[in-house]
């Protein structure tokens, strides 16, 4: 064997080690660098919503702790459609992200939508529950319990009427639930948006309405309109004294929103698993867990709000959202 070729072999393997060495740094290096830029959280509801304000808080910690500018972009339109579709067809870089929410688990029960909000999107994790929705009657009505409220509605049959934000959302949806479980026919009356139900609640055009529990502690607090119940399975912790539905004879009320953080489908594991790490560190600041209180929003909890978690709740709540429309689908049916 020649001096070169002996040489030239150990040569040949450490060339050889160099080379994979470098492709695998390359690989953890392009992981490291993300994000190189600024990231837009797509909201697809109107500025001021319940989508919208928890997500702008959330941005303002989340750049804190990814050195990058975070934006909030509403895309509104179609119930949600329009902003959640922008999502779907981005680039599956980690820069373009979805505040989702309880609309995404209801949409498909009512409407055409182009996508599944399980499967068509990398789950990141869960921002926020809540707030649930307040059973709430102007000052002017007797209505002290909702025994009252089943009571005057059986006595005058489509004489009652509930003030909505449209078909199809979960103040709508609540408002079936109750005629189904009284054998009630309360008149839905549809506004478009929330802001058109509640002045509709306080003037006193109709009986009553489910309000978010972020409006109705401020109404019943002003004494502007009359808390009744909260419609989730247990007392809120931060109203300890509004009975919830169960309490008052109707079980099976929970009607809570939520907001969460999705990607486009393929965007890489490491940045999602990226995103969700920040994403908890985030919720672990005492400013926002404050905020997000005076909203009747919850934190979830940190070693439990995983993507795969996200993923089995967006199933089940999907999955339970079908059973409620099949309650509005058959109050629907002409008699």
């Amino acid at each position: 064997m020649s001096y070169l070729n002996t040489i030239a072999r150990p040569l040949t393997h450490a060339a050889l080690a160099a080379g994979l060495a470098f492709v695998l740094s390359a690989g953890t290096a392009s992981a490291q660098a993300y994000p190189t830029r600024p990231i837009t959280l797509v909201v697809a509801f109107a500025p001021g919503g319940l989508s919208d304000i928890p997500a702008r808080i959330l941005a303002t910690e989340l750049q804190q702790r990814i050195g990058q500018s975070v934006v909030v972009e509403n895309r509104t339109g179609a119930s949600g459609v329009v902003g959640a579709t922008s999502v779907l067809r981005a680039e599956p870089d980690g820069y373009t992200l979805l505040v989702n929410a309880l609309a995404d688990t209801q949409n498909l029960h009512y409407i055409n939508v182009p996508y599944s909000a399980v499967n068509d999107f990398e789950l990141i994790g869960k921002i926020a529950d809540g707030p649930p929705l307040v059973l709430m009657v102007p000052n002017a009505t007797p209505y002290k319990s909702v025994a009252d409220i089943v009571a005057d509605a059986k006595a005058n049959p489509k004489k009652v009427s509930f003030a909505s934000s449209g078909p199809a959302t979960s103040p709508a949806i609540a408002i079936t639930q109750l005629n189904a479980l009284a054998g009630t026919e309360i008149v839905d009356v549809p506004y478009r948006g929330s802001g058109a139900a509640a002045q509709s609640l306080l003037s006193g055009e109709v009986q009553g309405s489910f309000v978010f529990m972020s409006t109705a502690r401020q109404y019943h607090d002003d004494h502007r309109a009359r808390a009744i119940a909260v419609a989730q399975p247990k007392r809120f912790p931060a109203w300890p004294d509004l009975p919830t539905m169960a309490e008052q004879g109707f079980a099976g009320f929970d009607h809570g929103g939520f907001v969460g953080l999705a990607a486009p489908a393929k965007t890489p594991k490491e940045i999602v698993a990226f995103l969700n790490k920040h994403l908890n560190e985030a919720l672990a600041s005492p400013d926002l867990r404050k905020r997000f209180a005076a909203l009747g929003m919850t934190v979830p909890d940190a070693a439990q709000n995983t993507p795969e978690n996200f993923k089995a709740f967006m199933a089940k709540e999907t999955a339970r959202q079908g059973e409620l429309a099949k309650l509005t689908k058959q109050q629907q049916k002409p008699n």
